[in-house]
């Protein structure tokens, strides 16, 4: 498989070849529901499945190597040999992802597991390990040598292929996985990011991309992380975890989520000052599924799940970002699946190639909002009714045509259904007004010089 790029002077991704990639995905895990066939032996439903998810517009999956959720998923098992049942299950699994098509953005280990079942884990001294405390995970050299010795391990047996789109270094770096110190995300950063890349350089030719990822809301209550999540030097691109308090992680509405989305990529996208892509790695509502045991209503989560990736595309972020299911069973819905196959259908009306997207300021009437960014020649609008409907859900009310003011844009705006995943008419956009018909609760935009 062509390896995927940053696009030349373009905030987005490409393949070898030149061609725009959009990273459309979510997360899963070996042990979740929708990967039993792996388990069982059945190699011909797991690729069922992933053509499956394929014809559904999906083109990367984001898996740690270490979802530790039981023992037996460790990836050493004891401490310094990697699991054999573990490294089997990946060695019949990424051959069928490549065959599929599609991609990997792979990170070492989850560290919420790692966090909360440390008691149990091999890192752990008491079992063996290297590293006497989990607030030393960061940082402690045994901890590093063992990172280090996965990462060489997965790209030495599978990473000659394009298959792996891209490392997340560490998932969600937290301060206090090394024990509060300043620079710690600094350190683990220069350390592992180039040696990496040598190897691959070494082995492959080249190297893979390379981000990290960080639990949203630990930028606004230590600002001074952002630096480091966003503007690395050693970093080809930028990406965060959306689980904003109340909007994103126990939504009320289908609304506010959407808005929350909207402004967090917005601040991202302003902390980032060498125009590398951008896109959220996890999202959802989590503390509803976590703390609170519900499992949202499924045509509210579809909606919820819909209105974050359309609000994420339109601000100015690569895809639609990556859900977390947060669901009993953990998988994302049957409708969640149609959103990312009527997204993955709006992405050919842009040129993502040459696309130097800036958030706009849309003029829309009163009752709506417009999520928007756009270079002058090309822009991506999605407009959101804000009235509610008595289930949270957002209300189509009258419908009919709507007035916009796009500013600086000339040439022809394609309309899209964003349910059905279908073009709606076209309209065009003359000194920067727009009339859109027939718009119900939300429709996107794609305008074109």
């Amino acid at each position: 498989m062509n390896w995927i790029r940053v696009a030349p002077g373009a905030p987005y991704f490409v393949t070898g070849d030149g061609a725009p990639w959009t990273p459309i995905g979510q997360n899963e895990a070996l042990t979740w529901t929708e990967w039993h066939w792996l388990w069982s032996g059945n190699d011909a439903g797991v690729a069922r499945h992933l053509e499956w998810l394929r014809s559904h517009g999906v083109t990367v999956l984001r898996f740690m190597l270490e979802y530790g959720d039981v023992a037996g998923h460790y990836w050493e098992r004891p401490d310094g040999t990697p699991n054999p049942v573990l490294i089997a299950a990946w060695d019949r699994l990424i051959p069928l992802v490549e065959a599929a098509g599609l991609r990997l953005l792979l990170t070492p280990l989850d560290t919420y597991f790692n966090w909360v079942r440390w008691d149990d884990h091999p890192f752990n001294t008491a079992n063996g390990g290297p590293c006497p405390a989990r607030t030393q995970l960061m940082i402690h050299p045994g901890v590093r040598a063992r990172i280090k010795a996965r990462l060489e391990f997965t790209t030495r047996r599978w990473g000659a292929s394009g298959v792996i789109f891209a490392w997340d270094l560490w998932n969600e770096m937290h301060p206090v996985q090394g024990e509060d110190r300043p620079g710690v995300f600094d350190d683990y950063i220069g350390d592992v990011g180039p040696w990496l890349r040598a190897l691959e350089v070494a082995v492959h030719g080249r190297a893979h991309l390379q981000t990290v990822s960080v639990f949203g809301p630990e930028l606004h209550w230590k600002p001074w992380l952002n630096a480091s999540i966003f503007r690395h030097p050693l970093l080809d691109f930028a990406n965060n975890h959306f689980y904003e308090e109340g909007t994103i992680d126990h939504p009320a509405d289908t609304v506010a989520p959407a808005l929350a989305v909207g402004r967090l990529v917005r601040e991202a996208l302003a902390e980032i000052t060498d125009g590398r892509p951008f896109f959220d790695t996890e999202h959802g509502p989590i503390h509803t599924f976590k703390d609170h045991g519900i499992t949202l209503p499924e045509a509210f989560d579809d909606e919820y799940f819909r209105h974050c990736q359309w609000a994420h595309l339109a601000s100015g972020g690569a895809g639609g970002g990556m859900r977390w299911p947060n669901r009993s069973p953990h998988r994302l819905t049957p409708g969640m699946r149609r959103a990312q196959r009527a997204m993955a259908g709006f992405l050919p009306l842009i040129d993502w190639t040459r696309f130097q997207r800036r958030p706009m300021d849309v003029v829309v009437p009163p009752g709506m909002v417009c999520f928007a960014c756009g270079d002058g020649d090309q822009a991506v609008l999605w407009l959101l009714r804000t009235g509610l409907a008595a289930d949270g859900r957002a209300d189509a009310g009258v419908g009919g045509p709507v007035e916009v003011n796009v500013p600086g844009m000339e040439g022809v705006a394609t309309l899209w259904d964003t349910v059905d995943g279908a073009p709606r008419g076209t309209a065009e956009a003359v000194g920067g007004r727009v009339s859109l018909p027939g718009v119900g609760a939300d429709i996107a935009v794609a305008i074109r010089r």
